[in-house]
């Protein structure tokens, strides 16, 4: 089973098979997939200085010489370690790194959120965030990638309604929505109300599922596609009816949190609930196109 015969294509943030280059492009081949989502490579974020050009240069070798492509940069823009009232400057240096790295791998998409709030009023965080994408966003332009807020961290992910209202006040091409199916239901949200909420934003779409916490709020209870709480096959049926095209990453958060320091599950636990989330994602699909939800 391959994905390439899926209506878009399948892809899957690596460093949760593997930290290393060798082991993420040795699941993705295993998967039968042409595309990788790159994040940390040996613990380094890739869209930082953290990695360097050369460590970059070798990765991409690696990942080209293996018949892959990289489709999409899991950033740090405005992610859960960087606060609103943070220097924004490190933010921009990301982005200009991202750029040259995307125009050499011709990539389009970079995952990025709003940051987290500190301690400012509501409308000085969105406000503050606005005011960044707006500077961000030409830059972006420029370099032909578009930048994704995905709905986790940052004033833009707090309700589908900030999502939309964040795309709307900055208001450029180049910034849209990246719509993580699980982590609705991580933040306590309803899955078919925010994605029907921001449906017609969403320009790449993150697969992780999560079970419900009975007391409400947030959870950490992730599970396999479908067997959470997340509707990911409601979800995925209607992008499948919609005609959607763009693309789907797995992040299973299974067996490794990345922003949670990793994992201290072995290295052969980590590939292998990968390929087995992996397997599980395209085995719904398929699932989907041969029997479409009524």
């Amino acid at each position: 089973m391959k994905s390439k015969s899926f209506p878009f294509p399948v892809s899957g943030i690596a460093d949760e098979a593997a930290d290393d280059i060798g082991g993420q492009i040795a699941a993705h081949l295993e998967l039968g997939w042409s595309l990788i989502e790159l994040r940390q490579i040996n613990g380094k974020q890739a869209s930082t200085p953290l990695l360097s050009d050369e460590e970059f240069e070798g990765a991409v070798c690696a990942i080209e010489a293996a018949g892959l492509r990289v489709n999409a940069f899991a950033s740090a823009i405005g992610n859960w370690s960087r606060p609103i009232t943070g220097d924004f400057e490190k933010d921009l240096t990301d982005l200009h790194l991202i750029a040259r790295r995307a125009q050499r791998t011709g990539t389009p998409f970079v995952r990025t959120m709003s940051w987290v709030r500190a301690d400012v009023p509501l409308e000085e965080w969105r406000d503050e965030a606005v005011r960044r994408y707006k500077i961000m966003a030409p830059i972006a332009e420029a370099a032909g990638i578009s930048l994704l807020h995905e709905n986790c961290e940052g004033w833009g992910g707090l309700s589908p309604a900030n999502a939309r209202e964040f795309i709307e006040r900055v208001n450029h091409p180049s910034v849209g929505v990246l719509f993580d199916i699980g982590n609705t239901v991580a933040y306590g949200m309803n899955p078919m109300d925010y994605y029907h909420g921001v449906k017609d934003l969403i320009r790449y779409v993150h697969i992780k599922d999560c079970c419900r916490n009975p007391e409400g709020g947030k959870s950490d209870k992730f599970t396999l596609p479908g067997e959470g709480d997340a509707c990911v096959r409601e979800i995925l049926a209607d992008l499948i009816d919609s005609g959607y095209s763009a693309g789907v990453s797995i992040e299973p958060h299974v067996a490794s949190i990345i922003h949670l320091g990793g994992s201290e599950a072995s290295p052969e636990f980590r590939r292998d609930s990968y390929l087995k989330y992996g397997r599980a994602l395209d085995a719904l699909i398929q699932g989907l196109l041969e029997q479409p939800l009524k």
